[in-house]
């Protein structure tokens, strides 16, 4: 892992301001209409942009993405010409093409607002190369090539001290033990400055119809949050620390519907299984893909595809996607995590051949207004769409900082649990409380105010 500098020079002199908006065009569907641009809408800076998925989902939730940073050059000319189609207009370009290793912040702060003074709110989003915290991956964790990128995403937030920020990557580097080492260490540098919290989300929850689960480690600056918001009136961050989620996330469309729902099994191939009548429309891939009122090859990069050429495309039953590779989905199941490089094939349920690029854009609830160009190969546009965060999710994350952002999020004062009780007494003195001290609140403060402790009722929060 590389060293995490520790900046706390302030670069934000000026003392101008910028206007939050609410998108008055956010649409619960997966279209997404044209973005009109806005001076008044919160700059974001963009690392590891590929195909712009996390982009689109802080656009529409009215961001500004100002600038953009993206080293592959076939993601970069995809990238730009998707947009370009998408909005109506040339503005969305990739303002750097360097890999994230030579860049620096004062090469950033030029490129992204030139002369001009750095607002006092912006922030930066990306989601690092996940292949080295993979279990299907590499899992080489923060000391592979791939894994080090994180790290040093980490300084350069550090070292540009936005407002706010995200982190996007897979769940592995959140619940495996080998890596959360890795992440405990860039949580620990990051809070130093800001105010973090982490946690793994489903798409599915949130009406995609894919099984993918990401994890997304967020900060607020902490004198930005003094400075904007009721932070400094309360005793929150005494008393919430920041892997306990204090953060306003998303709540779920559907509470746990890989469980919830009895999903139909696998069944012979070419065979017409029988849909569900109570599970919801949206979780269901036929819903995007099967749908006989809609011509999927006339829209854009419909007919992009694989040639079929192995009998597995007529042997293998609808639903089996059990396999590593060759998984065949179900009209009215969810897709499994849509990630196509390692040789992992997906297949149409009722056809012999491999999902089509707009086959997968829908699966991860990109506008159908997105198009690819001609001129970059099939494999760069499977792997710019597989590697993406959905866009309703990226969205709903957006969202939230909005919350935080425009105020109707506050933080509140909440009694504390007695788990919180016993980890601040020993922090302050280094051992355990007896039982009657936590029974009657009488919990010694070891002279320090801030761990002066009222008596709890209840364990909960």
């Amino acid at each position: 892992m590389p060293k995490l500098e520790n900046h706390n020079g302030n670069l934000y002199t000026n003392k101008s301001t910028v206007a939050v908006t609410k998108n008055s065009n956010k649409q619960s569907s997966i279209q997404i209409p044209k973005i009109k641009e806005s001076p008044a809408r919160i700059p974001v800076l963009s690392f590891f942009t590929g195909g712009g998925l996390l982009d689109l989902g802080f656009m529409n939730a009215g961001f500004d993405i100002i600038w953009r940073n993206e080293f592959n050059p076939a993601f970069a000319r995809g990238f730009e010409h998707a947009m370009s189609v998408h909005t109506g207009c040339d503005s969305h370009k990739i303002n750097n093409t360097e890999s994230i290793v030579r860049l620096t912040d004062l090469k950033i702060i030029k490129e992204a607002f030139g002369d001009e003074p750095i607002p006092v709110t912006f922030g930066i989003i990306g989601g690092p190369p996940c292949t080295d915290f993979s279990v299907a991956g590499k899992n080489h964790g923060g000391d592979g090539i791939n894994g080090k990128l994180a790290g040093i995403y980490v300084s350069l937030i550090l070292k540009l001290k936005p407002a706010f920020f995200v982190l996007e990557n897979v769940k592995g580097l959140f619940d495996t033990r080998k890596h959360k080492k890795f992440l405990d260490e860039l949580v620990q540098a990051l809070e130093e400055v800001y105010f973090t919290d982490w946690k793994v989300l489903n798409a599915l929850d949130y009406g995609v119809p894919q099984n993918r689960e990401r994890g997304f480690l967020v900060g607020f600056r902490r004198d930005w949050l003094e400075n904007n918001t009721n932070f400094a009136a309360t005793n929150f961050s005494s008393q919430v620390k920041s892997r306990e989620e204090w953060f306003p996330w998303p709540k779920p469309k559907y509470v746990i519907p890989k469980e919830t729902y009895q999903w139909p099994s696998a069944t012979k191939y070419g065979e017409m299984p029988q849909k569900p009548v109570d599970i919801p429309e949206d979780l269901m891939i036929g819903t995007y893909i099967c749908n006989p009122d809609i011509n999927l090859s006339l829209l854009p990069n419909g007919k992009d595809q694989f040639r079929a050429k192995s009998k597995k495309f007529l042997e293998i039953m609808e639903g089996d996607d059990t396999r590593k590779s060759f998984k065949r989905l179900h009209r009215w199941r969810f897709s499994p995590t849509a990630a196509y490089g390692n040789n992992e094939v997906h297949l149409h349920p009722s056809l012999p051949r491999r999902l089509s690029v707009r086959e997968v854009m829908k699966i991860q609830s990109v506008p159908d207004t997105y198009e690819l160009p001609s001129t970059i190969s099939l494999t760069h546009k499977y792997k710019m769409i597989g590697n993406g965060v959905p866009v309703k999710l990226a969205e709903v994350i957006a969202g939230s900082f909005m919350q935080v952002l425009n105020k109707t999020f506050t933080f509140s004062s909440k009694p504390l649990t007695i788990e919180h009780q016993v980890a601040l007494f020993k922090e302050a003195t280094c051992e355990a409380p007896k039982a009657h001290e936590l029974a009657s609140g009488q919990i010694p403060h070891n002279g320090r105010p801030e761990m002066q402790i009222s008596a709890v009722k209840s364990s909960s929060p």
